[in-house]
């Protein structure tokens, strides 16, 4: 089915399609999702969302409870000589399965009043009877494609994997542990079970093999324990587009750009960016989305590159690790930043984000 008669269709039904969804209804717009697949929908990501993240969802009205999943305090970086730590300012991140996470927001949006219609391909934009549309069908986007949004202006891409194992988590930190070429993700997900995702630029490096070659530290606590899930993979990009609204298409989520996993923040974006959009559409001018999109990619993508620097070779990572060890007020404020601190978000944000 391809035709409807609705004010927003959303082509996609993941996390970006549904929190759009939500967002859109609460600005009094009648709203359909459309997906060739069925919930709950997984996708390898290290599943863990900051402070800043619940609160972006909070805004849109989506609302993500510790009991969701596993409450954690902060962040520890990790060596295998260096480690520092360091407390989110304000608030708890939360370490969820992906799938909990799509079965929270379905069951939102059903309250919200979205129609979800599942199971439901779209291949075209030309029989869609309705006012707007919304890209949210991932980094291959077709609707990018069909509504000629593709030019872009940055990619490069790295490559993830993803498994659980079922240990009771050892922190209430999420652990991230760097070694050559490759970052290490560890995020407590719930009281018997954590995820531990690998991002590298070998598209043929594999989590197990990466843990002995480089993360022994993890492979001994992990030794003999069972595997909770197989391992999944992905591709992590920087994409950033040249627009991504153009006629009565939007487009969000990595369909609209997105950043390199090592930040944690893409769904925390895809939160904002469904705020901005859903105001966007209610006043009937896509012109203010497409011109607030970029500005929203500003601390992720600045922190992405902060962060990379870090994988260009052991001796700046232990230098800029000992450093942090060494004065670990840098590291909380380096973490403020990364979650959005009031005063580098009112210096870079529209008001209200």
């Amino acid at each position: 089915m391809s035709r409807f008669e609705t004010d927003v269709l959303v082509v996609g039904g993941g996390p970006a399609g549904l929190a759009a969804a939500i967002a859109a209804t609460q600005q009094g717009l009648r709203v359909v999702v459309a997906d060739g697949s069925h919930p709950p929908i997984d996708k390898a990501c290290g599943e863990g969302l900051m402070p800043d993240a619940r609160q972006a969802a909070a805004r849109i009205g989506i609302h993500i409870p510790d009991t969701c999943g596993y409450a954690f305090r902060g962040i520890r970086f990790l060596s295998r000589r260096r480690s520092v730590a360091a407390d989110f300012p304000e608030g708890q991140g939360v370490g969820l399965r992906r799938t909990a996470l799509h079965e929270l927001l379905v069951a939102t949006a059903e309250r919200a009043g979205v129609t979800l219609r599942w199971d439901t391909p779209i291949t075209s934009l030309d029989s869609i009877r309705a006012r707007w549309v919304i890209g949210a069908d991932g980094s291959a986007s077709r609707v990018r494609h069909w509504a000629g949004l593709d030019s872009y202006r940055l990619n490069t891409h790295r490559f993830a994997f993803r498994q659980h194992f079922a240990i009771a988590p050892w922190t209430r930190y999420m652990e991230m542990y760097w070694s050559n070429g490759c970052q290490l993700y560890v995020t407590p997900t719930n009281e018997r079970e954590v995820c531990v995702a690998l991002i590298s630029g070998d598209p043929h490096l594999r989590l197990q093999d990466a843990l002995q070659r480089f993360f022994p530290v993890v492979a001994d606590r992990l030794a003999g324990v069972p595997a909770a899930s197989r391992e999944r993979g992905a591709i992590t990009a920087m994409l950033r587009l040249h627009n991504v609204a153009g006629g009565r298409v939007a487009l969000i989520g990595d369909a609209s750009g997105s950043v390199d996993a090592i930040t944690g923040e893409g769904i925390c974006l895809t939160f904002r960016q469904a705020f901005v959009l859903a105001r966007a559409i209610a006043a009937g001018d896509l012109s203010a989305y497409n011109k607030t999109h970029p500005r929203l990619l500003l601390r992720p993508h600045f922190m992405a590159r902060l962060m990379l620097l870090m994988d260009n070779g052991p001796l700046i990572r232990e230098s800029a690790l000992g450093l942090l060890s060494g004065a670990p007020v840098i590291f909380r404020k380096l973490l403020a930043v990364h979650v959005g601190s009031p005063i580098f978000r009112s210096s870079q944000l529209p008001a209200g984000l």
